[in-house]
């Protein structure tokens, strides 16, 4: 072992969790039906079949739940609310019952000591904005803005930090422009306006919550912006790379800072669909003032250009539009999702964000691994792989607050094991692992890893 790493007074050591994932309970209360719980069901789109109909139970396990959170020492927790429970039907009417759901975890957290943040978008969108297009459609933008308001007002006395969006590059550019994710369209044109849609939705949902909150509200967003170098010298590959950053990274994070798209992507994407999806005022309206800004990092890109699609078009998909494929470093370590280890990415990305857009207050909202965890004879789970991909991220955080970022916060991904989206039950993230036919949780050996760092607010670096 190396030096110990001892992290700032106060800094926010939390883990994460969305809706959809963990709550299960899909009908329950007067919850309305989201995009996943259609999809999920549709033959082919998840492992198996999975979908989320009761995942960890976590809806009808509140109480068991924070003392687990309580247990590990998290000094806070990211959650999201459903926005189909808030407001399940076309009409926008409020369910009472959803907002009290909601309180009463904030309640048994605060209770506990446990700062909440509270993300109000984590791609649960209710089927009947789906059915009018989803986030293609700019309507999306303004009803978020409006639920946002309504969650604000409910949640506002018990909440500090809030996130509006999660992942607007995953929802729009795999959602939409591509086949592997909800709602799987595969056309560039309706992931260009989705993500237009989801900036917008952030930027009107950032000024509800600040009006409605009766705490002072910080407020921001999580992206997931990565380092991205090019898998050769080759012009084409540096072209690529570059190519890749813009559409990733800078398309997300220029708005919400400077209130403008990459001009070089831009002008690309209204000669391939107009610029009709930007209206008047969206500029300023994404530009809203950040309280925060939310980082969930996994692994870095590494990028090579692809034969391009012979003239692609709005409807192709999303790698065959931008001429690219990704090419992980062949030699690095990679999890069972088959994404590679590399640490150093958190780094500079860290260092990156506050070099390009300042001293913003930063927070890592998502980090994790998944591996093959088991239960063994003893009733252990040795997820030793975990304890050192968590020291090596924890380690390389701290060498981006020793450069000067204001680091304020690590959410490890995720508390328990849950429902991975298209991957269903097949790949466990958890510090805690998750029986799915019990709902027993067991505390795996990272989990008593990242309570001594709690502890200790501090790490030994490798």
């Amino acid at each position: 072992m190396g030096d110990r790493l001892v992290f700032p007074d106060g800094f926010l050591w939390g883990a994460a969790t969305s809706a959809y994932q963990i709550e299960g309970a899909v009908t329950a209360d007067g919850r309305g039906p989201c995009l996943w719980d259609i999809w999920s069901h549709r033959p082919g789109t998840t492992h198996r079949g999975d979908n989320g109909d009761i995942a960890c139970d976590h809806y009808h396990r509140l109480e068991s739940d924070v003392d687990l959170i309580s247990d590990l020492s998290l000094r806070g927790y990211r959650f999201s609310v459903a926005w189909p429970r808030v407001q399940p039907e076309a009409d926008g009417r409020v369910n009472q019952a959803g907002l009290d759901h909601y309180r009463r975890l904030l309640d048994l957290l605060l209770a506990k000591g446990v700062e909440p943040m509270v993300t109000l978008y984590h791609f649960d969108l209710p089927q009947y904005l789906q059915a009018e297009g989803g986030w293609t459609n700019r309507e999306t933008a303004l009803r978020f803005a409006d639920y946002a308001g309504i969650v604000a007002d409910a949640l506002g006395d018990r909440v500090r930090l809030w996130l509006t969006i999660n992942q607007p590059w995953v929802e729009a550019f795999f959602g939409y422009g591509d086949t592997v994710f909800a709602p799987a369209y595969g056309e560039i044109g309706k992931a260009v306006r989705a993500s237009h849609h989801l900036l917008l939705g952030h930027g009107l949902a950032t000024r509800a919550v600040v009006a409605a909150a009766s705490t002072p509200a910080q407020v921001g967003l999580a992206l997931e912006p990565v380092p991205v170098t090019a898998a050769s010298d080759s012009e084409d590959d540096l072209k690529a790379a570059e190519r890749y950053d813009e559409q990733r990274c800078q398309w997300f994070l220029e708005p919400v800072f400077h209130g403008r798209y990459p001009e070089r992507l831009f002008d690309e994407y209204v000669r391939l669909i107009g610029d009709d999806f930007l209206h008047e005022g969206d500029c300023e309206a994404m530009n809203a003032e950040l309280g925060l800004l939310a980082l969930n990092y996994y692994s870095p890109a590494r990028v090579a250009a692809s034969p391009p699609a012979t003239q692609p078009t709005s409807r192709s998909l999303f790698w065959d539009w931008f001429g690219l494929e990704e090419q992980p470093q062949p030699d690095a370590a990679r999890t069972t999702m088959g994404w590679t280890i590399e640490p150093e990415g958190l780094t500079q990305t860290l260092v990156r964000l506050k070099d390009d857009y300042g001293d913003i207050p930063l927070y890592v909202t998502e980090n994790g691994a998944a591996f093959y965890d088991y239960v063994d004879p003893e009733g252990r789970i040795n997820d030793l792989e975990r304890i050192e991909f968590l020291r090596a991220h924890f380690t390389a955080a701290h060498a981006a607050i020793t450069q000067g970022v204001d680091l304020r916060g690590y959410f490890v991904w995720s508390l328990l094991d849950n429902f991975e989206w298209a991957e269903g039950y097949s790949m466990r993230f958890g510090l805690v692992f998750t029986d799915y036919r019990t709902k027993e949780r067991i505390l795996k050996q990272s989990a008593h890893f990242y309570r001594d760092v709690i502890a200790a607010n501090a790490v030994e670096a490798l």
